[in-house]
């Protein structure tokens, strides 16, 4: 059975720069057994009811500006697999979750930036699932819990987004006070995952330290792919954080695996 993770997908440039981050990306994905299809659960496709891709191909969406225009070129060729959406689909009727097929919307760069590092030869079917950042946890939780047997079909999840994202604190790079305030935000969570400590981690907005500093009301869709991801991982996994790092000090690229 195949783990569910959580990938920051952090800058778009994580696609072709060559930092630690891609190349730890590079290598997890090269060891990683290939899984049968990949859903991804993604910070950059917000929606009121749950979206599910049924496509054959994907398209690009290049949803960010002021990259160079080597991140405008990149093309990852992604394949779908409409049976595989169709059944996701009766998993997520049988669990009571109002949903929409989506059949022509193309893949967004919390998809395409992580899978390009992943699986760079774009060979394992992709479908690409919304979020909805006004559900609570334990509702979103639920719909990454409806998901779960697909894991024992080599079927991988993966909730994309970052668990420390605020563009306002860009200008406090450097800033240790701000630093050690979000480290200590990352630390508790990273705690509260390991114990599987749901009710701590569902109320995190009023239980973690500094909450509404490293996820502000206006970020929660950067947050909110970890509980699709838990949920899919089944009701008491394991919980390793494969990597973690600082992206301009002030944003995490962390990196958990539920297994």
């Amino acid at each position: 059975m195949v783990p569910a993770l959580f990938v920051a997908h952090g800058s778009p440039m994580v696609a072709i720069e060559d930092s630690s981050y891609g190349r730890f990306l590079d290598a997890f994905g090269a060891a990683f057994p290939r899984p049968k299809a990949v859903v991804v659960f993604s910070a950059h496709w917000e929606s009121r009811v749950q979206q599910v891709s049924e496509m054959d191909a994907y398209s690009m969406i290049y949803d960010f500006s002021g990259f160079p225009e080597a991140l405008y070129r990149v093309v990852y060729p992604a394949v779908g697999d409409r049976a595989l959406s169709r059944r996701i689909q009766e998993r997520l009727t049988a669990s009571g979750v109002a949903y929409a097929a989506e059949t022509r919307r193309g893949l967004d760069h919390g998809v395409w930036t992580i899978l390009r590092r992943l699986f760079p030869d774009a060979d394992v079917p992709v479908i690409e699932m919304s979020v909805n950042p006004d559900l609570t946890p334990r509702e979103q939780y639920a719909i990454g819990a409806a998901l779960a047997p697909l894991r024992a079909e080599d079927v991988l999840v993966i909730g994309s987004g970052v668990t420390v994202h605020n563009f306002r604190l860009l200008r406090y790079q450097g800033d240790a006070q701000v630093q050690s305030a979000l480290e200590l935000f990352e630390d508790w969570l990273e705690e509260h995952l390991k114990a599987w400590d749901l009710s701590a981690l569902f109320n995190y907005a009023e239980a973690a330290p500094n909450a509404q500093l490293a996820v502000p009301p206006q970020a929660r869709e950067h947050f909110v792919p970890l509980f699709y991801a838990m949920g899919a991982a089944g009701p008491r996994p394991s919980v390793e954080t494969l990597h973690r790092s600082w992206l301009m000090g002030v944003m995490t690229n962390t990196v958990f695996q539920f297994s």
